[in-house]
């Protein structure tokens, strides 16, 4: 879509944001729909692509055809995409729409965020992922979340009764939505916190621990965990403990709710090149370009190590990815490269491939949140382009 095509501001409102395509123009301006917390501030100038033209080099194959990896890009509805390599980047590709300094939501992508975070507060002596969630959060008592532990929201094996419907208008998801301000109130329905609405669930009755079940609430508890652990805000933990140690560039921010406490499931927006870095972080196993120590290695060691296989066959992303599991909100693909990845609806995406050294970094603003069609699809198309390396 060309620029001038992108819908005018004043026709966008909390009600459609999430709407293709006002979604060219939001998901860069989420702090203009929803109140965020700041994160970070533009730091340093960007430097130039090292090999400009090599995304109109590549190939992608799909139903038995190949495609340039710019026509892909185009047919996804891609914001943005840069590939990086030993700490250089190579190549860039963006929509007409897309401005780079500009920070892009990553939605479920901030679940990996956070699961560092956590990893960074274990590190620190602060934080025991053994202990109930109830330990650091005593206002769960009564939900799901009271009988379970830090890992079980780590690793989505919370017991927990809930649907992720993205385009549900009247039941809990849209409930949970207004809960983070992401939805308009329904007249009629009384505010809520997120934290009150997490206190609201319940048990499906299978336990804890047994089945990997995607749910974005364990996430945000988690990011309230790591708040009541560390004692600081999450943007701020984030800020200081993370993202200034990691070389961000870039402005970063995070959704809040209506007590401020930060989406941290779904609402961090990063630039594109931030995002690939800390893909290229962990792949370092938690060192920063400097060297520097930022996330444990023995943290980043058991997310590539531990995964509950058993759980991730039983547990309802199995058909998307056979080939895989789940572990501190990372997904490892089990392709004897190493690779992992982190995933928001609409099509975000960070891939990573240790054999390669490459880190493939893609904002979209794909008119369905999900499509396990399409994922099936671009994690077929990640991984072929990470093997042309």
């Amino acid at each position: 879509m060309p620029a001038s095509n992108v819908p005018a501001r004043h026709d966008i409102t909390l009600a459609d944001w999430r709407v293709h395509p006002n979604t060219h123009f939001s998901f860069q301006n989420v702090s203009e729909f929803v109140p965020t917390a700041r994160i970070a501030e533009p730091a340093g100038a960007e430097a130039s692509v090292t090999s400009p033209g090599l995304i109109g080099s590549l190939q992608v194959s799909h139903e038995g055809r190949k495609h340039s990896l710019a026509d892909h890009l185009a047919a996804t509805h891609a914001d943005a995409f840069a590939i990086l390599r030993d700490g250089q980047f190579l190549d860039e590709w963006r929509a007409p729409h897309f401005a780079p300094a500009k920070p892009h939501i990553i939605f479920s992508i901030s679940k990996s965020v956070t699961g560092l975070l956590a990893g960074i507060a274990v590190g620190d002596g602060k934080l025991d992922v053994e202990k109930r969630v109830a330990h650091y959060v005593p206002e769960i008592a009564g939900s799901t979340f009271e009988s379970a532990t830090v890992r079980h929201l780590l690793d989505m094996t919370v017991d927990l009764d809930f649907e992720e419907n993205y385009l549900d208008r009247h039941g809990a998801f849209n409930r949970y939505r207004r809960a983070t301000l992401w939805n308009p109130q329904d007249p009629g329905t009384e505010p809520e916190t997120m934290l009150e609405f997490f206190a609201s669930l319940r048990a499906k009755g299978g336990g804890h621990g047994k089945t990997f079940f995607y749910a974005s609430p364990n996430s945000d508890l988690l990011g309230i965990v790591v708040e009541r652990a560390t004692g600081m805000r999450l943007h701020e933990f984030m800020a200081t403990h993370l993202w200034q140690p990691m070389g961000a560039k870039g402005a970063a921010e995070v959704t809040v709710d209506r007590i401020g406490t930060a989406r941290a499931a779904g609402g961090i927006s990063v630039t594109l090149r931030d995002l690939a870095r800390m893909g290229e972080l962990v792949m370092r196993n938690g060192r920063a370009a400097d060297g520097a120590q930022i996330v444990p290695a023995d943290w980043i060691a058991d997310m590539f190590s531990n995964g509950d296989r058993q759980a991730w066959i039983d547990g309802n992303f199995y058909n998307a990815m056979p080939g895989g599991r789940y572990r501190s909100c990372w997904y490892d693909v089990l392709d004897g490269r190493g690779s992992f990845y982190g995933v928001g609806i609409h099509e975000q995406w960070l891939w990573c491939d240790p054999t390669s050294r490459v880190v493939l970094a893609k904002f979209s603003s794909r008119p369905e949140p999900s499509d396990e069609a399409c994922t099936i699809r671009e994690i077929a198309a990640l991984s072929e382009i990470a093997r042309q390396f």
